[in-house]
């Protein structure tokens, strides 16, 4: 794995490193011509520089030898076999379909199969507990790595928390479905204004121009910054680096210094803390795992001798106070345990000293075995590191070293940039299907153009059932109308081979307007006198009320307005139940969409190996998901609403349900009658029917119901036995 601790080791020996990269250069150069003699005795590749993993032929070959089938996680070759069946003469028409759906359903099983796997081996190598995640209360919490902090209700996508659960061996949740989904990008873009103050927005103002089109300004500091900014101190080895970092500690802590550790993660954090404990050197801890006294310890953190270690100090909102004897000593001294990949985040833990004129100092301890150093370094830091031949212990400062290390981040950032660029040029293409979704949820749920929504639902899909069926047989047009629409076609067998498709649209959406006004009309018809009689008896005691609908397939609870159903005769009751199912199917179909359009996204991928560009064809493919989505959404609110009706029991139902709930009852006393005297062997006497109450039991000295005012025992309850 590339964060053992062994091979960190022997590579931060002497010539190691160089050797290494001399290597690789070689199987890697004319476009990685030999880089298969690497890989091919590998069973899964790490790109941890990209955060990616690869399993090779002989790693899938691996895990399906515990399988009957050795193709078990072999992805098929789609192009070859869609091929075979096409150009084979033996197959039916129909048969070659069904041929096809098989393939498809295989490939789709399969590419879970190894992506869920995938996802298992970047969980084991990839993140590490007290770095990029925690557990806590048996559960896996994101630890955000810009300002150390948790970042609650977050979950990892695409399987991969579930993957981190199963390896902390914590309950692994159901995966989620996702309601709704946008980049922080695309979400600042809503505003008509936008801007922002910080004191280290300069390292990503190119970012903030190319996203938002937004300058950076540099404001001077209101008093001249005095604090010390050392070279970075470089050791060879984490072990050396972590022991000079608390030599240094408890010697500014002699000093009546405050000093403010930073560190990148929760390991690190209390790795240091373990090591000032040994030396009796009190201190204060703020990560991931102790946030809640956070204000309380960054206050503190300015005393004199006061020791903090904390994760990241990006935004912890609290200043750090010095008092005039601290300011005397030299002030605040910050030390860096190690530098970050981002160079605000860098300069962030930098500027919590020497601010508004105080004295005070930073420092950042390096070793060439820290992540950034690993990944990003340059070959000249390696060779100086080398040539030097530096023994136990000894450290290298000098301003190219640190320039160096500056540049390494500059590298990360960019290709974090880049990451992010790409993922909002792919949020761009669902962007504008979201404005299309969320505007016609606006319209549904505030009752906004609702009417005229429906009416364009209702012309599009009739469009659309033409548009599939003109040309062929008329007979099933009209059967496909009966069930969408639940009318009959008002044009006859010739009219639809002899009309324009625009006029047969024009015909068929005039009957459907006026079946779908009369049916409107009919439902508030039928709910005004219960509304009515509901209102002059409740109102005061209710403010909505729940209506049932139903298409005859399912059941629908409506709630509607007491007073507005009430005022316009019963039109709220149908206007609700047209919200209601507008919202409904919309929200449904935006989930179903959102989730194919993940799992596109992960399959445009293979594009690549085609020299093809991926977001082109997440483009196109998109698009028809979306243009299918939309087809579906139309046909299905006017299906249930061209259906939806108040269900009303007629009396002889009524009567028939009585009747069947009696004899019920009966065949229920005449059954424990039997067992009663199968068990006694006698005969007993048939106990008196009590009659059933249907009301509350009145108490004597409760209010009579017929609302006199006085005492049920002084009024109708007189004469009662007591």
């Amino acid at each position: 794995m590339p964060k053992t601790s062994s091979i960190i080791k022997f590579l931060s020996e002497e010539g190691n490193k160089a050797q290494m990269q001399k290597t690789e250069n070689f199987y890697m150069q004319d476009n990685n011509k030999n880089m298969h003699v690497v890989t091919d005795p590998l069973y899964f590749i790490i790109e941890e520089q990209h955060n990616s993993i690869e399993l090779t032929d002989k790693g899938l070959d691996l895990i399906s030898n515990d399988v009957d089938d050795n193709e078990f996680f072999v992805l098929p070759d789609m192009g070859s076999e869609m091929a075979l069946l096409e150009n084979d003469a033996t197959l039916e028409v129909e048969e070659r379909i069904v041929k096809k759906d098989e393939l498809l359903q295989n490939y789709s099983v399969k590419s879970e199969r190894v992506h869920t796997l995938n996802q298992l081996l970047k969980a084991y190598t990839l993140f590490e507990k007290d770095d990029e995640y925690v557990v806590m209360d048996n559960k896996v919490k994101i630890v955000d790595e810009q300002t150390g902090r948790i970042m609650e209700g977050r979950r990892y996508s695409d399987g991969l928390h579930q993957a981190i659960e199963a390896k902390e061996r914590v309950k692994v949740e159901a995966a989620t479905q996702t309601f709704a989904t946008i980049t922080l990008q695309n979400y600042f873009r809503m505003y008509h204004k936008l801007s922002g103050m910080t004191g280290t927005a300069e390292t990503e103002a190119g970012e903030l121009w190319d996203i938002y089109k937004l300058d950076v300004i540099v404001i001077p500091t209101n008093r001249p910054i005095v604090r010390d900014d050392r070279e970075d101190l470089v050791y060879k080895t984490k072990r050396e680096k972590y022991n000079a970092i608390s030599d240094e500690i408890v010697a500014l802590n002699k000093q009546g210094r405050p000093v403010l550790v930073g560190t990148t993660s929760v390991d690190i954090s209390e790795l240091l803390s373990r090591m000032l404990k040994m030396k009796g050197i009190k201190h204060n801890v703020l990560n991931a795992k102790l946030h809640q006294r956070e204000a309380d310890v960054v206050a503190e953190a300015g005393k004199t001798g006061g020791v903090t270690i904390a994760t990241n100090m990006a935004g912890r909102g609290t200043d750090i106070k010095l008092s005039d004897e601290v300011k005397k000593v030299g002030g605040l001294a910050i030390i860096g345990s190690e530098r970050h990949d981002s160079r605000r985040v860098d300069r962030q833990l930098r500027g919590r000293a020497g601010r508004q004129g105080d004295p005070g100092s930073s420092q950042f301890f390096v070793s060439l075995e820290d992540d950034l150093m690993r990944l990003f370094s340059s070959d000249r830091i390696t060779g100086v590191m080398d040539r030097l031949g530096l023994k136990e212990g000894e450290v290298i400062q000098h301003s190219m070293i640190s320039k160096s290390i500056e540049r390494a981040q500059r590298k990360v950032e960019e290709n974090n940039f880049g990451i992010r660029k790409r993922l909002l040029e792919y949020d761009d293409v669902m962007n504008s299907q979201r404005e299309v979704i969320y505007t016609r949820r606006k319209h549904a749920l505030f009752g906004d153009r609702l009417e005229v929504d429906i009416m364009n639902n209702m012309y599009d899909s009739v469009e659309d059932l033409v548009n599939e069926y003109y040309g062929t047989d008329f007979n099933d047009f009209n059967m496909e109308l009966i069930r969408v629409a639940s009318i009959e076609s008002p044009i006859t067998s010739e009219e639809f081979g002899s009309m324009k498709p625009d006029a047969i649209v024009d015909n068929i959406f005039r009957v459907m307007l006026d079946s779908y006004t009369r049916k409107i009309e009919g439902i508030a018809k039928q709910a005004y006198p219960v509304i009515r009689n509901v209102y002059k008896t409740k109102s005061h005691q209710y403010k909505n009320i729940v209506v049932p609908f139903t298409d005859g397939k399912r059941m629908f609870q409506v709630v509607t307005n007491l007073e507005k159903a009430y005022n316009n005769s019963g039109k709220e009751v149908a206007k609700s139940f047209e919200k209601q199912i507008m919202l409904g199917t919309i929200d449904e179909s935006w989930k179903e969409q959102l989730r194919e359009m993940d799992d596109l996204r992960q399959s445009v991928q293979n594009a690549t190996y085609e020299q093809k560009d991926p977001l082109l064809i997440y483009k196109l493919e998109s698009f028809n998901l979306f243009k299918v989505m939309i087809n579906d959404v139309n046909k299905k609110v006017v299906s249930i609403l061209a259906k939806g009706h108040i269900p009303i029991s007629s009396p002889d139902e009524v009567r028939e349900a009585e009747e069947r709930k009696r004899t019920d009852m009966s065949r229920m006393q005449t059954g424990r009658a039997g067992l009663e005297q199968g068990s006694s062997g006698q005969k007993e006497e048939p106990k008196k029917l009590q009659p059933v109450r249907t009301e509350k039991k009145i108490g004597r000295n409760d209010p009579c119901p017929c609302g006199s005012g006085k005492k049920y025992k002084s009024c109708h309850g007189k004469g009662l036995p007591a």
